[in-house]
């Protein structure tokens, strides 16, 4: 096919959209509601550096209002327009449903290039974005609540709550108007791996079913799966670290902006995400087969493909020569749907980025949680949980004492059993079981109706029927 039928990230969210509402039997008013995003607001904003005024256009767009606040991140790239961001804030929706976080579905995004600026400039600018969304609500506990994606972090979340902080000095709950925080600034623990964490759950439970495995030819379990991972972000990376670290993937293939990485017999994630750090990119990196045109991996043969940076890698262009039998969308929209109609035809199994993502929004959640409540996961139980504990451990050492029974503790039982689980234990199980309870709700769809071929169908089918419920509680 030609590129220019290539349809664009919003066509691709309007396509998939539609091709699951075709196979339910909504009001066509209120599919027409769940489609539409509700309003964007659109700000063009001066500020004085280096001498001259620059003005900078950002966009907040709120897709869903059925539940409040509405949540999503805010990215920095030159590349944001307002199309990308009602698809972002249209999949917010639908991805924030499918795991049950309570929240409605919203995105921002600031044209700039963070790399252009120096920190105390990047202040200057992130604190008149957030000046301007937070006398609109559109950064609010109550209302909106952002958190961090490409090209923002931890820091520029901490300027956005610290300005709102200062706009409304009495507001108790000040520091839920964002997630993604530091955690010295009410952040939460494992905030930062979320995503990847949550791609790395994802594929533990698609594992746990052989059923679903067999669908893309795969058998066994993760340890020796061969990976190729696309971005080495924050996402690409934690999910990359974790699965070769603690499930014995190897990592095959890594695709960066400047060149790819290639061994057969596994990268060291670690060394190579110190060398991008310290050098900008893969290129030069010694322990490794450099590919200059580093997209030439992802149609490397291996087990699994992870897409984990922009949208719309994986295209007309290149669908039918990708060979990896199972892909996992840790980013947003890199499959377009051109290609998702080749990938099906061939049988590839599609992890959609709707569930596979949603890692970070769900920790995002907790986050949210903790700061109303003003308390850290962990703290009324961790303490009383290891004294229950060491009862058991007190009998269990009174009868390995006896000679007759012939049997003693195994080495460091008692040092694991009665540590109590602290924060980022907690956050991870929340987490996992976030995870395995929406995966088997789609794939409940995915096998029992008949007219369900793809997980992503099942995914759409799933969250647009619960925004419909919620809709429908609402009177609409």
């Amino acid at each position: 096919m030609p590129k220019t039928a290539e349809p664009s990230f919003r066509d691709s969210v309007n396509l998939m959209f539609n091709r699951a509402v075709a196979q339910m039997d909504l009001p066509p008013g209120l599919e027409e509601k769940i489609r539409v995003c509700n309003a964007t607001y659109t700000v063009r904003f001066g500020v004085r550096l280096r001498g001259e005024i620059h003005t900078f256009t950002g966009y907040r767009s709120v897709h869903s209002e059925h539940m409040e606040p509405v949540k999503g991140g805010i990215r920095y790239a030159l590349s944001v327009h307002q199309d990308e961001v009602e698809a972002l804030a249209a999949l917010m929706t639908f991805k924030c449903a499918l795991v049950e976080a309570p929240f409605g579905g919203s995105k921002g995004g600031l044209r700039i290039d963070p790399r252009a600026w120096d920190e105390h400039e990047l202040e200057q600018i992130t604190r008149r974005f957030a000046y301007e969304l937070i006398k609109r609500d559109m950064i609010n506990p109550a209302q909106n609540v952002p958190a961090p994606d490409m090209g923002t972090g931890e820091r520029e979340m901490a300027w956005m709550a610290d300005q709102y902080a200062r706009m409304n000095t009495t507001d108790i709950n000040s520091r839920a108007c964002v997630t993604g925080k530091p955690l010295n600034a009410g952040g939460i623990s494992g905030r930062v791996e979320a995503t990847g964490r949550g791609v790395q759950y994802a594929l533990r439970e698609f594992f746990r079913h052989p059923e679903d495995m067999a669908k893309a030819g795969l058998n066994g379990t993760l340890d020796g799966t061969r990976v190729v991972v696309q971005g080495l972000g924050n996402v690409g990376y934690h999910a990359a670290r974790f699965l070769s670290e603690e499930d014995g993937a190897r990592v095959t293939g890594i695709v960066e902006h400047d060149g790819g990485l290639w061994d057969p017999d596994g990268l060291n994630v670690e060394s190579i995400r110190r060398w991008i750090v310290n050098h900008g990119g893969v290129s030069g990196y010694p322990d490794a087969t450099y590919v200059k045109n580093g997209s030439v991996l992802l149609e490397e043969d291996c087990d699994i493909l992870i897409p984990a940076a922009l949208e719309g890698v994986i295209n007309l262009d290149n669908a039918d020569r990708i060979r990896a039998p199972l892909i996992i969308e840790a980013a947003n929209g890199p499959v377009t749907a051109g290609a998702d109609n080749i990938l099906r035809e061939k049988g590839t199994v599609i992890i959609p980025d709707m569930y596979a993502n949603a890692g970070g929004v769900t920790v995002s959640y907790f986050e949210w949680v903790k700061n109303l409540s003003h308390i850290r996961f962990g703290r009324m139980q961790r303490r009383q949980e290891e004294a229950r504990h060491q009862l058991v451990v007190d009998e269990l050492e009174r009868l390995s004492g006896d000679k007759n029974l012939g049997w003693q503790l195994s080495p460091n039982f008692k040092e694991r059993y009665l540590r109590g689980a602290d924060e980022l234990e907690l956050v991870r199980s929340g987490l996992d079981d976030t995870m395995r309870i929406a995966y088997q709700s789609m794939r409940e769809v995915w096998h029992d109706r008949a007219d369900v071929h793809d997980l992503r169908t099942a995914a759409y089918l799933v969250s647009i029927g619960k925004v419909a419920a919620s809709y429908r509680a609402k009177g609409l």
